[in-house]
């Protein structure tokens, strides 16, 4: 049976054409009938009951429904909470105006229109089409959002249908479908539909949203803020905050295919630590998609014993080199309810609850995360349910340790629980061009953790060192840092430099021979691999604060220009450079050959951060490059926590922490730790210090937040980036005052 027609989904189908086949009959006894035949919305009292509902002091919720009929009291993906009263209490619609906040809100009823205005600006209008699904307002300006997987930027003039997965012809470039019904404008608002289906129409003045669930009843969710960030952070407040991911999964992941042996598993890990190649964790493929994998085929928990023979010891040995373990799963054919379902609800199959047991199994002798592959075929409702499923269940399973579930399915929300990747793009230098915008879109999305295959999945003959350097580059910059595709031991740091490709895993005519022996003997590959490896270690400190921040405020960590410079025409369509936290650029290289990279940076002051050269912003720059660099600026007044290098996140040093200040500007930073593992912080047991930057005064100012239960480090460096100054200062329990 196809797994989309759950008896659920027939059922709710059912019901939903029906309750439309009633607003229509509704509307055209009640309404009159206009020249070209189509119905006309009066104001007879019990035609159409309008919700009006304040969510905050910015979101609205519009809710329609035929008389005697309720709007949806919640939506899926939303964070489940009692919604607020009503404006009003929900009546027939009728023209009037009803002030919300420093709002004021116009309803119109021919056709049903709710515009919004504050004070004399119209922020955005809803018009509804009565007899139909769509919903219609105007575009002021470029528009962003939809999810992951589309092959524009700017939605505007596209026609974006919400399917899902790895179907579009151009999923190879663009990766897999995940999208949301959630636009968002550089000009300060957002819109989601509460509707799981459908395709949104742009042109560059309107944008619509056809329906394709029919139903009676919808609410529209508008959000409103001075800029994209604040409408982030609405969206954030209905659909969830992103979660708080354990450390480790910040650190390099290391993707296997076909496992020759145990030998083979240990070796890699060996080889890593041997070279001082930092790495985290080792993800496992399952047997099914390869010849050998870490089981014994799809939808199977037992372990291949040509390769763990003894699954528990084997584990424990992985994990005393200080990796994590990350297995692969494919889903059953359904997949349905919670992880806390019990009694006959459990027994149903497909069920979360009984589907978890086997992975609790497993969690117990020492797995630390999941790959849950496809389900492009579920249902929005058993992608969600999913979702949820991996974080509720390893909660269940181990309630103080952060769980970890790379998906390539989801819905909003999903960022409450877990990671998202691209699915199975090409190895190409157009599908690495492409990632790059599709990753600040997801960003925009609401979406927070998001990453690619290194190099692309799918091998070709432009799988080339540079391909796989260039795409290293981008992915140290992105929340998922994580090498997997066929032709695995190329995917490997030092791959590119053993004089053998290992397993293809590919077939044509090129395969023979490709790669080229040269190819083989890059030792430079090496190299690169371990400068930003180290590079990523060690802005570890800043990379945490940032997930923290994201997690107080719903701001991603790759971030369009736009969220920072919402009126800069050219940052806000800025589709190949991004900010990386609060206060870096990163303009990552994804041109063949490439000499130098033109970058687009906002007015102001930046610093490179290579060279500690200062440059003017306000324009297109110039950046020479080799294959060893990516242009990475600094805006002035930007507050750095640099660590040393490690290994492994969790590695003890002894070194310093250094606090690098670029000046030109004021400038704020929040740092801040915990024990990366545990909710402890949920009780207090975190540190968080402001870093004020004084431009006038030279002054960097550390104050400790004294809600958190840790301490400062008691001695940290401050560099001032541009000068020879370098202090090593004593911090007191409350922080410190470093004049400079």
């Amino acid at each position: 049976m196809n797994p989309d027609f759950t008896r659920r989904s027939v059922l709710t189908g059912v019901a939903a054409i029906t309750a439309q086949l009633l607003f229509r009959s509704r509307l055209a006894r009640a309404g009159g009938v206009i020249a070209d035949g189509s119905p006309q919305l009066a104001a007879a009292p019990g035609l159409v009951d309008l919700t009006l509902t304040a969510m905050t002091a910015n979101t609205l919720r519009i809710g329609i429904a035929p008389a005697a009929a309720q709007a949806p009291a919640h939506e899926l993906g939303f964070v489940e909470a009692e919604w607020p009263p009503p404006l009003e209490a929900p009546a027939a619609a009728s023209a009037h105006t009803i002030a919300w906040g420093k709002y004021t809100l116009r309803i119109e009823t021919d056709p049903l229109t709710v515009t919004v205005l504050e004070g004399q600006r119209t922020r955005q209008q809803i018009r509804f089409d009565i007899d139909s699904t769509n919903v219609h307002f105007p575009l002021d300006g470029p528009v962003f959002g939809l999810g992951e997987g589309a092959n524009s930027f700017d939605r505007r003039n596209t026609r974006e249908p919400l399917v899902n997965g790895q179907t579009p012809a151009d999923f190879r470039t663009y990766g897999a479908r995940l999208q949301i019904p959630f636009a968002i404008s550089a000009a300060g608002w957002g819109i989601f539909i509460g509707q799981p289906q459908g395709t949104f129409e742009f042109t560059q003045t309107e944008g619509i949203f056809r329906g394709v669930e029919a139903t009676s009843t919808r609410n529209i969710f508008l959000m409103l803020g001075d800029g994209p960030a604040d409408v982030l952070r609405e969206y954030a407040q209905l659909t969830g905050f992103p979660h708080m991911p354990p450390r480790w999964a910040l650190g390099y992941m290391q993707s296997h295919r076909t496992l020759a042996s145990q030998d083979e598993v240990l070796r890699v890990i060996g080889t890593f630590r041997d070279k001082k190649l930092p790495c985290d964790a080792v993800i496992y493929l399952g047997t099914g998609f390869c010849p050998s994998g870490w089981n014994t085929g799809h939808g199977s928990f037992t372990f291949n014993d040509k390769v763990f023979a003894d699954p528990p010891a084997m584990l424990k040995e992985i994990h005393e080199d200080n990796f994590k373990v990350i297995l692969h799963v494919v889903p059953p054919g359904d997949l349905h309810g919670s992880v806390s379902d019990a009694g006959a609800a459990a027994d149903v199959p497909g069920d979360a609850a009984t589907y978890w047991e086997p992975h609790a199994a497993l969690e117990r002798i020492g797995v630390d995360g999941w790959w849950p592959d496809e389900g492009d075929k579920f249902s929005v409702y058993a992608r969600f349910d999913r979702n949820r499923m991996y974080f509720k269940g390893s909660r269940k399973t181990f309630p103080d340790r952060r769980p970890f579930a790379l998906h390539r399915n989801g819905y909003a929300g999903m960022q409450r629980y877990g990671w998202l990747w691209s699915g199975d793009t090409a190895c190409s230098w157009n599908a690495l061009r492409a990632q790059i915008m599709v990753g600040i879109g997801v960003a925009l999305s609401g979406i927070s953790y998001w990453g690619t295959d290194i190099g692309g999945f799918e091998p070709s003959p432009e799988l080339t060192p540079e391909l796989y350097v260039r795409w290293f580059q981008f992915a140290s910059f992105c929340p998922l840092f994580r090498s997997h595709g066929r032709a695995w031991h190329l995917r490997l740091p030092w791959g590119w430099n053993t004089g053998e490709p290992g397993p293809k895993e590919v077939e044509g005519a090129w395969a023979a021979s490709w790669p080229p022996a040269a190819d083989l003997h890059r030792p430079d590959v090496e190299e690169i691999c371990r400068k930003f490896l180290n590079l990523r270690y060690q802005l570890l400190p800043y990379l945490y604060s940032s997930v923290a921040q994201g997690h107080e405020t719903g701001l991603p960590l790759m971030r369009a220009l736009s969220l920072n410079w919402p009126a800069d025409e050219k940052a806000v369509v800025t589709s190949d450079a991004y900010m990386w936290g609060d206060h870096i650029l990163v303009a990552p290289v994804s041109e063949n050959a490439a000499t130098s990279r033109n970058v687009y940076l906002p007015a102001g002051a930046w610093w490179d951060f290579w060279t500690s050269a200062q440059v003017d912003g306000g324009k297109l720059v110039t950046r020479a490059v080799d294959l060893a660099s990516i242009p990475l600026y600094v805006r002035a007044g930007g507050i750095l926590p640099i660590g040393p290098i490690r290994q492994y996140t969790s590695e003890a040093v002894s070194e310093l922490l250094t606090l690098r200040i670029y000046p030109g500007a004021d400038g704020r930073f929040t740092w801040y730790d915990d024990d990366g593992i545990s909710y402890g912080q949920e009780q207090g047991e975190f540190m968080r210090a402001e870093c004020v930057w004084s431009e006038a005064a030279r002054t960097l100012t550390i104050t400790r937040d004294a809600t958190g239960q840790l301490p400062l480090p008691q001695t940290i460096r401050v560099e001032l980036v541009g000068t020879n100054q370098q202090r090593q200062i004593a911090l007191d329990r409350n922080g410190a005052r470093v004049k400079f």
